[in-house]
């Protein structure tokens, strides 16, 4: 029976491997995966040069929101090395200045000292609506953000700022890509996502969740945990 192929998982903005907790269970019988590290750096490239230094020869990739940002840089510097691609709740468009200006206020209280009043910001837009009254979500978010801290979320913010078009590299996706986003996103909607999967082309499956915002990993794992097994054939 062939070994199933490794999996590297790239967490979003202020999220670390508990993004991926309800889909561990589920995916890693028999096969290693791996989390990126998505802290050190403050450059998309940076992110996605020491991913490919920690990862094995082929792998299997998947990101959520700024990992979608890496995934992209990945598949633009190592193709050969990526057996599949998944692509949750992200964008392939480039920052902007009227995208950044908000990323630089957040900047602004995490560095005065205030980033617990960032992470209560950002909840608000995170989850659709009717989960806004999720404690044990909100807590998992919060703890989250707690482990990568305000250096951390910082120096993301920056690398996620600098980001460039990826919308070039799109129709050079050729292996099995899976395209996911919840119909309630509003940092990265569906129609960003509608976007990619068509950039992609014939290589690429699209899906939206229904009734999900942004992470919809901890939101709708049992939609993202089926998608993610057929992906991985």
């Amino acid at each position: 029976m062939a070994v199933p192929e490794p999996l590297v998982l790239v967490p979003g903005l202020n999220c670390t491997a508990a993004l991926y907790a309800p889909q561990w269970r589920i995916l890693a019988a028999g096969r290693q995966i791996l989390v990126a590290e998505t802290t050190f750096d403050e450059n998309i490239g940076a992110i996605a040069e020491r991913l490919l230094a920690a990862a094995p020869a082929r792998f299997a990739l998947c990101g959520l929101s700024m990992g979608g940002y890496v995934a992209f840089e990945v598949m633009r510097r190592a193709p050969e090395r990526v057996t599949r691609l998944a692509l949750l709740d992200t964008t392939a468009q480039p920052a902007t200045p009227e995208t950044n200006q908000p990323r630089e206020q957040m900047i602004a209280l995490a560095e005065k000292g205030a980033f617990d009043n960032v992470t209560t910001l950002l909840w608000q837009k995170l989850v659709a609506p009717e989960r806004l009254a999720d404690e044990a979500l909100r807590l998992t978010v919060r703890q989250m953000a707690e482990e990568v801290g305000a250096a951390g979320f910082v120096r993301q913010q920056r690398a996620i700022m600098g980001r460039v078009d990826a919308r070039p590299w799109l129709p050079a996706i050729s292996v099995p890509s899976l395209v996911l986003v919840g119909a309630e996103d509003v940092i990265t909607p569906p129609a960003e996502a509608r976007a990619i999967a068509a950039g992609i082309g014939a290589a690429a499956r699209y899906l939206e969740v229904p009734g999900c915002g942004h992470l919809s990993t901890l939101e709708a794992p049992e939609v993202v945990n089926r998608a993610l097994i057929d992906w991985l054939g």
